[in-house]
């Protein structure tokens, strides 16, 4: 018995089905499988599924994933009972794109907006199924892909929130001048928290991390874009040139020119 499944992301979902499913009319009670399809739901709802002899208790808000063939139970609460569905197939055949995901999960949990996002983005997909099915493969993509990231980080393998927030803040901003404790009221924590935070989970310092990234930053743009060296200096926060030179030589080897001589092709 499992309460996860085994999620293969390492390509776009091919989605055969996706609208709202409604049930509870005939029978508040409901058994059936999908012998080569995954089913993914999205609750408005409150009842009960049982997956290999797991109950899970349905909400709304909760969002469920069934492996193809599989027998699902469902126990309604209501005679008209409602929610979003695509069913589809996981083309993915690489071994590290795996992603175990639990069979039932509260989308809402993490903040009321992901669960309003989730709705959002599988609504989009029912309204592109008519017209376009890699438009609606894209949109379950996505919602498979948040699917992964709900519950604590240390079950998802994410990034501490605040830590999350930081380097998000960094990357909308590189261009601009940054201070430790300007990005910490960003990130909602005290500068020295946000500290241990960097060098507990990449082992950087936050200057350090914004150094990186600007100088990541410039090796693309001067090796994969005609962008003026001045322009890129000023894009990743040092228009001064000879400051962003001396960074170019200390953090890439080489000057600006030399760097973008490597260009990629």
């Amino acid at each position: 018995m499992a309460e996860s499944v085994a999620l293969q992301l390492d390509q776009p979902p091919e989605v055969v089905s996706a609208g709202v499913g409604v049930h509870g009319g005939q029978a508040l009670r409901e058994s059936f499988r999908l012998p080569d399809l995954w089913q993914l739901h999205l609750y408005s709802y409150a009842g009960e599924l049982t997956v290999d002899g797991l109950r899970h208790p349905i909400r709304p808000g909760h969002i469920s994933l069934i492996r193809p063939d599989t027998e699902a139970h469902f126990r309604y609460a209501s005679r008209r009972s409602e929610h979003l569905y695509a069913h589809f197939r996981l083309p993915g055949r690489d071994p590290q794109g795996l992603r175990r995901v639990p069979v039932m999960q509260d989308a809402g949990a993490q903040a009321a907006l992901l669960g309003t996002l989730l709705g959002t983005l599988l609504g989009s997909a029912v309204a592109a199924m008519p017209l376009s099915r890699a438009r609606a493969s894209a949109e379950v993509w996505t919602v498979l892909w948040h699917t992964t990231q709900l519950g604590p980080p240390e079950r998802t393998g994410r990034p501490h929130p605040a830590l999350a927030a930081a380097t998000e803040y960094i990357e909308r901003s590189l261009a601009t001048p940054l201070t430790v404790p300007g990005i910490a009221a960003a990130a909602g924590v005290s500068p020295g928290h946000l500290t241990r935070l960097f060098r507990a989970d990449t082992g950087d310092t936050v200057v350090a991390w914004i150094r990186r990234r600007r100088m990541e930053r410039a090796r693309h743009l001067l090796q994969s874009s005609t962008l003026a060296i001045t322009a890129v200096a000023a894009t990743v926060g040092i228009p001064d040139l000879q400051a962003f030179n001396k960074a170019c030589r200390r953090e890439l080897g080489a000057s600006p020119r030399e760097v973008r001589g490597r260009r990629v092709v």
